[in-house]
């Protein structure tokens, strides 16, 4: 199972770009140990700091035709990755 699921590309998490801090949706079981070994092999750089947070799924629905449409977002796990000064990740190179 791979621990890195994909990048966050989002306003918030690229106002942190400029300051060397990334953001990825990781695995639910992955620590912060197993994430930094992650990033520093696919991306090639240095990891001082992983902060993770744990986002629960919510409740939505909606209303259509046929009536009331129900369901949940599913959960998961973010990381906020600070690398070394002077390295950058860039996430659009593959393109």
């Amino acid at each position: 199972m791979s621990v890195l699921i994909k990048p966050l590309v989002t306003e918030k998490v690229s106002a942190l770009n400029e300051k060397g801090k990334y953001g990825f949706v990781v695995a639910k079981t992955a620590n912060k140990v197993e994430i930094a070994k992650a990033v520093e092999k696919t991306y090639g750089v240095t990891v001082e700091t992983v902060n993770t947070m744990r986002y629960n799924g919510k409740e939505k629905s909606r209303y259509t035709k046929t009536g009331v449409v129900s369901g949940r977002t599913p959960s998961f796990k973010k990381a906020i990755i600070t690398v070394a000064e002077g390295e950058v990740i860039d996430f659009y190179s593959g393109i």
